[in-house]
Parts: C-alpha cells; structure tokens; sequence
C-alpha cells in the first residue's frame, strides 16, 4: 500500500509540473512500525530554490489531489502537511526539501536522514526493541510529539533504544533520569557538557546525530517526561501485560462522574464553545494557551486554581475545565498597607484608602502596620469568566482563534451541568472522569499488584 500510494503522489507531481524525489519514510521504511497501528510517511522532496510559500502551497495542492476521495484532515507542525485515511490506515503526506545533510530549509528536511541513520544500524533484534518501546508508550499516552501529546515521537523511541542497546536497559536509563540529562548517542559533545546546556534549555536534551544543533526530545513537555521516568519504574517494578496493552474501559455514566466530582469536593467550572477556524495542531496550541491564561486570570482574582485541563473533538466542540477549591469567595480582601515608621507611605496610604468607595473598613494599624480591608470587584468565579469573555476574551490571553469563536458564544457550566454533554459524547465522558481521578491509568495497576502482595 505504501509504495502504490508513493507512485501516485510521484505521477500527480508529474502531472502538476513539480520536479520531486517522493519516497517512503518514517516507522514503515525502518520497519519499526506497529501491528494494527501502521502510520504511512510519504515524503516529496523538492528542490531548494523553492520560495517556502510555493513549498508549502504546491505541495499541500499536489497532496489533496492524490488523496481526492479519501478522508483528509490538513495539519500543521512547523508548516501544513496532510493527514488521509485509506483502508484504516494513516497515511502523512509531508513536504521537505531536497538538501544536503546540515543545510535545513524546513524542519522535515531532517526526516530522509533520519531514516537512513536508524536503517544503518537497527538489526532485527533491535526493531523488536523499539516496538516494545513504542507499545509502551502509546499505551500509557506518552507517545506523540504533536501539540495535543508533546510526548515522544518515533525516532526518539529507537534512539533510546539504540542508545540503550535494548528495551529494559533503556527503562533502567529512563527510571534514573535526572532533570537536564544528555543522551548524545553519537558522542559528538564529548567533553563539551557545559556547550550543551549553553545550547539547550529543556530538561530532557537527546542530541540529534544528523543536527548536532537540534534537540530530538524539545517537543517532550516536562510533564511528559516525568510520567515517563514514573511509569519505567512502575513497569521494572511489575511488569504486567496492560503497560503495552490496557484493558478496555467502560464509558463512565453521568451519575458516576456526579460521584467522582462530588468526592473531590472541590468546585468545577466548564467553559464550552464551538469551532474554532484552525488545522488540529494550532487548535490545541490555541486551547493550552487558553486554558493557561485564564487559569492565571482566575488566580491573579484570588479564584485558587488546582488543576486545568482541556479536551476537544477536534470539530465542533471544545472544552476548558478548571477546578477550583471554591467557585465563590468573600467580598473581603485584606490589604496590607506600609510601616507606620514610615511617614510619607503612611499618608500615601490614608489618602488613597480612608473614606474610599471600595473600602469596607480601616484602615487601621495592627502591630506596626497600616491594615484595610477592601471590596473585591469579582466574588463569583462563572460571573467574572461571563464578563472577561464577552468580547472573546483576547485581552485576558484567550487565543486569537478561539476568541473569534467566544465573540460567536459559549457556555460556562458547573459540574451539575455537565451531565447532557458527557451523556453525549463518550470520549469526553472518559476525559473527564480520567481529570477527576486524576491519576494514569497504569498507576492502578500498580496498585493492584501491591494489594496482592500484600495479602
């Protein structure tokens, strides 16, 4: 299937007048690939003298045109590329140029030598090494150096395993990590640590052996990685089956995420809204940066945050969801004002505060400063996101995307409300009883193992 689908993207280059080298890349050329979970890269390399915006839009036209008739969906990484479904099987079609080795054009131009490296120096029992790596980490959400995941993508898996020289000794290196550890496979910065973190500054810093410049694990968030180092030691700890392949879950009932919500006892606050005109991956950059903003907001307004979290269809529906250790606070805020030694900031102070209108009492002197008790403009945490978001919300942080959807509409539900919308949708249903549970699934099964052992 993939080289029938490479001669097609070839000819319709032909056809569309681009002169272009299409060949195979990714986990199916290294054979690195999952069973039941194959994913096609289809590269078209075109030559250099390419202006980028006639890279990306001739390339992203011939891509539609092969795949005509199949579903697509155009996504974006550090320019479009596009995502096609043929016969259940995912097939990316993605641009880069035809250069030499170190003269980068785009971030794709990596990705043939890439493929070259790890198919000089993978033998058969290492393929079956990075499989079960890989299985792993799909399994327990780690996987995937898109925006939605910022986990640990494909090549970053094999050079694990390579440089571990198998599966478990690679896990024993994982469970020992520290933050800012260097895995440079290659040696390349040996005896020059200090130029490494001088160069990058993620807490996770694999080198690339084709881009010495480049960090291979930069799109690893620090949550990532750490749910990484925890479930290796988990898994040396116990291995069980469903590490690499978890039990099917039941969709959880609106009365038993009722349940969940009501045993943390905290106060949830769901803010929904409708498309949002962007490919995927700027969606969920959109959405992260969304859902940090007005946790901040939320926090700077003494609304105490304790967890955020954000989920989507990816079409028509998108939802942030904040918990809050009360949705509703007093009207009073005590100000703490100077030292009464200190007379002109003591009358600065008077001057400002006595007799204002959002005085409520004071100010007085308590021990030996000035004290006052003030109004709060906000008390109620669904009011205060009603009005910031009026407008769309874009001067509190919201996304510019995502602000022209709230200037359209959107809900702010608390949890009582929530039930219709996880009755609804059943992949949302089991992301937020996944938040309030608030621990990875393979955690339980940890504790399982503990349970047994210990009776």
């Amino acid at each position: 299937m993939a080289d029938t689908i490479r001669r097609h993207v070839s000819k319709t280059c032909g056809e569309k007048g681009l002169d272009a080298d299409v060949r195979i890349d990714g986990s199916v050329a290294k054979d690195t690939w999952l069973s039941q979970e194959a994913d096609v890269d289809i590269f078209i390399r075109v030559p250099s003298y390419f202006t980028r915006q006639e890279f990306e839009r001739r390339c992203l036209e011939i891509a539609k045109s092969a795949m005509k008739g199949q579903k697509t969906v155009e996504r974006f990484a550090e320019h479009p590329y596009l995502e096609a479904w043929v016969e259940g099987i995912r097939i990316n079609i993605v641009p880069c140029y035809n250069v030499e080795k170190g003269r980068w054009q785009s971030a794709t131009d990596r990705t043939p030598y890439h493929t070259e490296y790890m198919k000089a120096r993978l033998d058969e029992r290492l393929r079956r090494e990075v499989r079960l790596l890989k299985r792993l980490t799909k399994a327990t959400g780690v996987y995937g150096a898109e925006i939605k995941t910022s986990g640990f993508s494909g090549f970053l898996c094999e050079i694990l395993t390579l440089y571990s020289k198998s599966f478990g000794e690679a896990l024993k290196s994982v469970a020992t990590w520290k933050r800012r550890h260097i895995i440079d496979i290659d040696d390349i910065y040996a005896g020059r640590k200090s130029e490494v973190y001088d160069l990058f500054d993620e807490s996770l810093i694999v080198i690339d052996p084709v881009d010495p410049a480049r960090n291979v694990a930069a799109a690893v968030a620090e949550k990532r990685m750490w749910e990484f180092v925890a479930l290796s030691r988990a898994l040396l700890k116990g291995p069980r089956i469903e590490f690499f392949y978890p039990p099917a879950t039941k969709t959880p009932t609106p009365k038993s995420l009722q349940k969940q919500a009501l045993k943390i006892g905290s106060n949830l606050v769901f803010l929904a809204f409708g498309r949002v005109d962007a490919v995927v991956d700027i969606l969920w950059s959109q959405l992260y940066k969304t859902e940090r903003s007005l946790s901040n907001v939320l926090e700077e307004k003494n609304f105490t945050v304790y967890r955020s979290g954000a989920w989507s269809n990816e079409r028509n529906l998108n939802v942030l969801v904040f918990e809050l250790e009360r949705n509703r606070i007093s009207r009073t805020r005590r100000h703490l004002g100077p030292q009464v030694e200190r007379r002109e900031e003591s009358e600065r102070f008077l001057t400002r505060h006595l007799d204002a209108s959002d005085t409520l009492a004071g100010p007085w002197i308590e021990k030996e400063r000035w004290k006052v008790h003030k109004a709060r403009a906000c008390v109620d945490a669904i009011s205060f996101l009603k009005n910031s978001l009026q407008a769309g919300g874009k001067e509190i942080g919201v996304g510019s995307r995502i602000a022209a959807t709230m200037k359209t509409g959107f809900r702010l539900l608390r949890e009582t409300d929530i039930a219709k919308l996880a009755k609804r949708d059943a992949d949302f249903a089991m992301f937020l009883s996944q938040f309030l549970a608030g621990t990875p699934t393979w955690s339980r099964w940890t504790k399982n193992d503990q349970t047994r052992r210990s009776s």
